[in-house]
């Protein structure tokens, strides 16, 4: 029997954290192949430390009836014009140290063309549909713990962060560097969060606040009211305990700090430990590698479930084979929250989406567009699907579907 009364907790990164730099970096790269050919393949990986950012990994621009030549040409074209790209989004973060600064860093591409024996199983011919980019388990989770349906303990540690990197941006809070991470604990009863027992922030700063030096003291007196403001009205107690900059000074930080790699905060990605994870990251890769656009597609279909009210919690998992187009396995479990057999759900749900095919997923959730960057930071889902396109997995448009199917 699960617990209903328990303590949980969630971290969450943000966008100037060195790994997160790196995914933004990586997902930039993908972003300008979609512009230029939406069938483009992606997998770039990305380094980043101080004052220097490498690029590696594999790509194709592929453009449909082009010769290889032409292909080739534009593919380099593509790679030519990353640098400056590249240092547009570090810009954007707001990093312009002395040991990473956007304009001054060491820029080093290794990008490659794919590897035929990769492209031969993705690629869709007179005999196969398009396969799947790898095997692999995928999994998406929802749960009615927040509007957004997703857990309580990330949700709230994203907002923190969102916040500080506004205020940040806006020049309200000047004293706040682009580096730090958050981490909430809550107390749940009957399954819902009742109360928070501890909230840490570390968050690199400026030497000074003013005239006075940035002790943690002052630091949390700056920061309290943004994290404050982010939790629903009485959650936070008398009893919460604040933990801020719990080390001492954070002046150096991000890729200066530590290095940064691409794909290292899945966890903060996805449900913050409260649903499992397949393991394959998905930032850096574009839509035909099941990683990314498959566990998208699971969270897509779990958020409908419970928005619909079928369940108050839901955990899908599929599973592919290198080259094939057909699921191998899809799996419902509702927690023990469900107003439906799960069984059901597995029939029915895959269909919903064209059979859940990696080229069905990318055509029903439209993912064969430049949406990326804006994903590699504060989750990749629990967001607000935007005109461009970006977040449409976050759509509740199988509601009305799944009631009539219950």
């Amino acid at each position: 029997m699960s617990r209903s009364n328990y303590i949980f907790t969630s971290e969450s990164v943000s966008e100037g954290h060195p790994d997160k730099v790196a995914d933004r970096i990586s997902d930039t790269v993908v972003d300008a192949f979609l512009s230029a050919e939406p069938q483009a393949r992606v997998a770039c990986e990305t380094l980043v430390t101080t004052n220097r950012i490498v690029l590696a990994g594999e790509v194709r621009a592929g453009r449909p009836g082009a010769s290889k030549a032409e292909n080739k040409q534009l593919t380099k074209e593509i790679v030519h014009g990353l640098e400056h790209k590249v240092r547009q989004a570090i810009k954007d973060i707001g990093y312009e140290q002395k040991g990473f600064h956007w304009a001054k860093a060491k820029f080093a591409c290794h990008l490659h063309p794919q590897s035929a024996h990769i492209a031969q199983g993705v690629d869709a011919n007179e005999k196969k549909d398009e396969g799947a980019g790898d095997q692999g388990i995928m999994f998406g989770y929802a749960c009615d713990e927040t509007p957004q349906l997703m857990p309580a303990t990330l949700q709230y540690s994203h907002d923190i962060l969102r916040r500080l990197a506004e205020v940040r941006h806006s020049g309200e809070c000047s004293v706040l560097e682009p580096d730090a991470k958050s981490q909430v604990t809550l107390r749940y009863e009957d399954g819902k969060p009742v109360e928070v027992l501890q909230i840490v922030v570390s968050t690199q700063h400026k030497k000074r606040i003013g005239l006075h030096m940035a002790t943690p003291k002052r630091i949390e007196q700056v920061i309290r009211p943004y994290v404050e403001a982010v939790f629903p009205a009485g959650l936070i107690t008398k009893k919460t305990k604040w933990h801020v900059n719990p080390t001492g000074r954070f002046e150096i930080g991000g890729p200066d700090g530590d290095a940064g790699l691409t794909g290292r905060k899945i966890i903060v990605d996805t449900y913050g430990g409260a649903a499992p994870h397949g393991g394959g990251a998905f930032s850096g890769k574009d839509p035909t590698k099941v990683d990314r656009s498959a566990a998208y597609a699971c969270r897509y279909l779990a958020k409908n479930v419970v928005a619909a009210g079928l369940a108050r919690k839901c955990t899908i998992q599929i599973s592919y084979a290198i080259g094939v187009a057909q699921p191998l396995s899809f799996y419902v479990d509702l927690h023990n929250t469900g107003v439906i057999d799960p069984a059901k759900l597995e029939l029915a749900l895959p269909e919903m989406i064209g059979g859940a095919t990696p080229r069905a997923i990318r055509e029903h959730l439209g993912l064969n567009k430049p949406i990326y960057a804006r994903t590699a930071a504060y989750g990749h889902f629990g967001r607000q699907p935007d005109n461009e396109g970006g977040f449409s997995w976050e759509r509740p448009d199988l509601v009305d579907d799944l009631r009539k199917l219950a």
